[in-house]
């Protein structure tokens, strides 16, 4: 790369190797003085995450700790204007510190000045955001800097004089441009320009959508591309992959990064595997007590467990520590959404949607809070918001799909359930809501289709079965009814749980009558017995049962030339009425 300042990055880059980590002081080196570097030019989330990579690894002797970078001549000249400008930068004032960066000719200097002028026009559009945030009818604001920095770095870049920083500079902006194509190229050229900047590969996370989109990229090969592919395979719901370059990661040497472990509990949280995730959340908290990111994503585990004093804490010890980040407010909002405040819980996602309107988390748990309330309208525009900030965001497709099921437009529903589901493929709910969109439109095969998948997934909320059998009477096909409700039984009960699924009344009743018409009176009567334990199916086993007990004294006996496929066992019989916590029954014995 023929660039002023390439010599800096082309010895990073010759000390990077490809993905090696048999050197780990090596890469403790190239992390501390990249971590200087980005803190140099205001880049400050890239300097913290190579500090805390690199807190993680031994510490190095005096002999081996990275020399202070080399100052060229321009540097020197630049130097007043630059400190000067840094301390202004640092205190947010960036017009200011771009006022006085005007013909700085040095790299960093340049740098600072362009991003200072980035950092300037999303300021003010975020400011106008907020004036304007009621809560959701933006949008619409725009950067004006964008365009005016567009062509001057696309000058700079038409005559490679962009080093690894800039690079990653002029990709930003085209994205916010809505440039995706040239800015993904741009991004992958300040990866292989300077390797260790984190900021260019987590920008190029961003971008990416597929995992065919990723075979395309020429990565540069070094120790980074490691932790970046981790980090993608998280983002593209890829979480086995993610799960085994984490440990490879840790087996290497970086098992007290912090990062690392969140970003193992973020991926079991995708999985919804909450207890591994909660343990996980739980670890990190002791050895970072103080940490806010990811917090949020703790309190959306606490929040589906019901885990109310836990969550209560957390709200309470983030707000200690600090009340006007982002996380502390969804925390919060998760909180009274937990305890049913939904007005509460939509007050603070959108205070934290003030202090950062880019925040996807926020935007789609309040599109949750508005479906509460019953305001679809604000609802669509939240989840679109969520969108907006990232396509790959399935809650926010799920929730615009039951947005649009309420207001009767199975269409709609039907296109963003797709979404979802192409984002979650193994996510059961998913699937069940695009069974039920396609009954609705009368495709019925299709509906098919999609309860038995999600039911061969693993179906979270138990109901696939059920309603493939329901589907299976409308169609006559009775057969295949009865067998999904025997395997939907032998589910419930295996489980252990508490029988409060209405269905479970439902499947008795069908089956008694299945059996009675099959003439297994045995069947029918074991069935019969059991839907006299529930109140709404009750009247209907007694009557079942006076018939059956009739036709026995006629003298009819039990079929035998009609071949049922299955029968239930005898730990089902009459004897043996549930109880309001079923214990596991012994059902091996049912052939479905």
């Amino acid at each position: 790369i023929g660039r002023a300042g390439a010599m800096a990055a082309a010895a990073m880059v010759s000390a990077v190797g490809g993905g090696d980590f048999s050197d780990l002081r090596e890469i403790k080196k190239q992390l501390l003085s990249v971590a200087e570097r980005s803190r140099e030019r205001g880049l400050q989330h890239s300097g913290k995450w190579a500090a805390e990579l690199a807190f993680a690894l031994e510490p190095l002797p005096l002999s081996e700790l990275p020399p202070p970078p080399v100052l060229t001549e321009e540097d020197a000249r630049d130097l007043d204007a630059y400190t000067l400008a840094k301390s202004y930068f640092d205190l947010k004032e960036y017009d200011r510190a771009a006022y006085f960066l005007q013909g700085c000719k040095s790299q960093k200097a340049y740098f600072l000045y362009m991003y200072s002028r980035y950092l300037s026009g999303e300021k003010k559009k975020d400011d106008e955001t907020v004036d304007s945030l009621g809560p959701l009818e933006k949008g619409q604001v725009k950067n004006e800097a964008l365009r005016e920095l567009r062509v001057e770095l696309s000058k700079k870049y038409k005559a490679q004089e962009l080093d690894g920083f800039g690079l990653y500079l002029y990709g930003v902006v085209l994205r916010k441009l809505d440039l995706v194509k040239e800015a993904i190229d741009v991004f992958v050229e300040a990866a292989h320009a300077l390797p260790l900047h984190w900021g260019a590969w987590l920008e190029l996370c961003n971008l990416i959508t597929d995992k065919e989109m990723l075979k395309f990229l020429s990565l540069p090969d070094t120790w980074m591309k490691e932790f970046f592919l981790a980090h993608i395979y998280t983002e593209l719901q890829l979480i086995e992959e993610a799960l085994q370059k984490y440990q490879s990661l840790i087996d290497a040497g970086f098992s007290k990064s912090t990062y690392i472990i969140s970003q193992i509990a973020v991926a079991y949280h995708n999985i919804r595997d909450i207890d591994k995730a909660l343990s996980i959340f739980n670890e990190l908290r002791k050895q970072d007590p103080y940490r806010i990111e990811n917090m949020d994503t703790f309190s959306n585990l606490l929040y589906v467990r019901s885990m109310k004093p836990e969550l209560s804490y957390l709200a309470h010890n983030l707000c200690e520590i600090d009340k006007y980040r982002v996380e502390t407010c969804c925390v919060i909002g998760n909180y009274y959404s937990l305890r049913s405040q939904h007005e509460k819980a939509a007050l603070y996602f959108q205070r934290a949607l003030k202090l950062n309107p880019r925040y996807l988390g926020a935007w789609t748990l309040m599109g949750h809070e508005y479906m509460e309330m019953k305001n679809t309208s604000a609802a669509i525009q939240a989840y679109r918001h969520a969108i907006e900030v990232n396509k790959r965001d399935y809650r926010a497709w799920y929730g615009l799909g039951q947005t649009y099921e309420i207001l009767k437009m199975p269409f709609y529903c039907l296109y963003y359930y797709r979404r979802a589901h192409q984002l979650r493929p193994n996510d059961s709910r998913m699937l069940v809501a695009l069974g039920e969109c396609y009954e609705k439109l009368n495709q019925l095969v299709e509906a098919k289709k999609c309860y038995w998948r999600a039911y061969a997934v693993g179906d979270v909320e138990k109901m696939a079965l059920v309603k493939l059998a329901k589907l299976h009477e409308q169609l006559n096909e009775s057969e295949q009814a009865a067998q999904c409700y025997i395997k939907y039984i032998q589910d419930i009960y295996s489980c252990g749980e508490i029988v409060e699924h209405l269905e479970v009344s439902t499947a008795f009743r069908y089956l008694a009558q299945y059996y009675f018409k099959c003439k297994l009176w045995d069947e029918a009567s074991a069935c019969a017995q059991k839907c006299c334990a529930f109140n709404d199916t009750r009247e209907e086993g007694k009557a079942l049962l006076r018939q059956i007990l009739q036709l026995r004294n006629q003298g009819e006996t039990s079929s035998t030339d009609v071949a049922a496929p299955f029968f239930l066992p005898a730990s089902l019989s009459a004897s043996n009425t549930p109880t309001r916590r079923v214990s596991p029954l012994n059902l091996s014995s049912v052939t479905p």
